[in-house]
């Protein structure tokens, strides 16, 4: 799907053994939920976890959400079934599988041949359900770049910051906020180590989850550090987080409007009738096609989340 495609600036954890939550979150304005069969559902609840999840996919009411469910891990007896319960039963209505504890490209591709062979039993598009990688542990980043490779299907590369934490033995109480006895930032190596793999390939970058979730404030400055690098959106786990994603992940009106600008002006002066020109002023600002390349992923980021400009590009009169 791309870097710029479906947006996914917040990122809705949902619990899929609590049937009220699953009908909640399909009012919320999160753009993208995840059903979770993971971490959120006890081990005995999981077989009733993924029914209503069925149910909840193939009820509607999602709008342009994309939905995701995220399955078990690889190390546990249940993913398999996981997959072919969700996609067997509600296939159809869903846009993502989401693997969690991704270890090397062999897990990527397994879950891919799994989905191509439903996909061809049950008569959906073969390759129209993508695949969401999530980075937990060290060999997990260590092997980033070759999962990101792993499949066509991969749309995301998401950073979990607990399970990952444990398993570098990293000191912190809260998990996303700076530790400070360290005078940097400790995930930003991680942080840039995921980014450049999902923009190698062209895939979306999500950040993981802050765990207090009645501290807005503490979300947003956590979300405004991976926002800052690149990232394309962070998972909420709860609907307080999700208007504070929604605007940090997305460019301010001013930013999305001046990119529009440089966009359109750009054209035009490269253009017969704008001079061919390769460099030209814009007001006080010096334009180029680096310009142009920088413009296009804060006004595709923009359209993603649906702004519209409010100015627009008038060619000087040349009379």
């Amino acid at each position: 799907m791309g870097a710029l495609g479906r947006p996914r600036r917040s990122c809705l954890a949902v619990p899929g053994s609590s049937v009220k939550m699953l009908g909640k979150a399909q009012g919320l304005p999160a753009d993208q939920v995840f059903l979770d069969i993971e971490d959120a559902v006890a081990p005995l609840a999981k077989p009733e976890a993924r029914k209503n999840i069925v149910a909840a996919l193939n009820d509607g009411g999602w709008g342009d959400k994309v939905r995701v469910v995220r399955v078990n891990d690889l190390t546990t007896p249940w993913t398999y079934r996981d997959v072919i319960e969700v996609v067997e039963g509600a296939g159809a209505n869903l846009d993502a599988i989401m693997l969690p504890k991704v270890q090397n490209a062999a897990q990527v591709q397994w879950l891919d041949m799994l989905l191509t062979q439903i996909e061809k039993t049950v008569g959906l598009p073969v390759g129209g359900i993508g695949i969401e990688a999530q980075i937990e542990n060290a060999a997990g980043l260590v092997n980033v770049d070759a999962i990101a490779a792993a499949s066509p299907r991969v749309e995301t590369i998401i950073f979990g910051p607990a399970d990952f934490m444990a398993s570098i033995n990293m000191k912190s109480l809260v998990v996303g906020q700076l530790i400070p006895e360290y005078p940097a930032d400790p995930y930003h190596y991680i942080l840039m180590r995921i980014l450049m793999a999902a923009r190698m390939h062209d895939l979306q970058a999500i950040d993981g989850p802050f765990l207090q979730i009645r501290d807005v404030d503490g979300f947003t400055e956590v979300a405004k550090r991976s926002a800052a690098l690149g990232f394309d959106g962070k998972w909420v786990l709860h609907p307080g987080q999700i208007d504070a994603a929604n605007e940090v992940y997305s460019p301010s009106q001013a930013d999305y409007d001046h990119a529009e600008l440089i966009l359109d002006a750009y054209e035009y002066y490269t253009s017969e009738k704008g001079g061919k020109l390769g460099a030209v002023m814009l007001g006080d600002e010096m334009i180029d096609e680096a310009s142009r390349k920088m413009a296009l992923v804060v006004a595709g980021k923009g359209r993603a989340a649906g702004m519209s400009r409010t100015s627009s590009f008038t060619p000087p009169d040349k009379g």
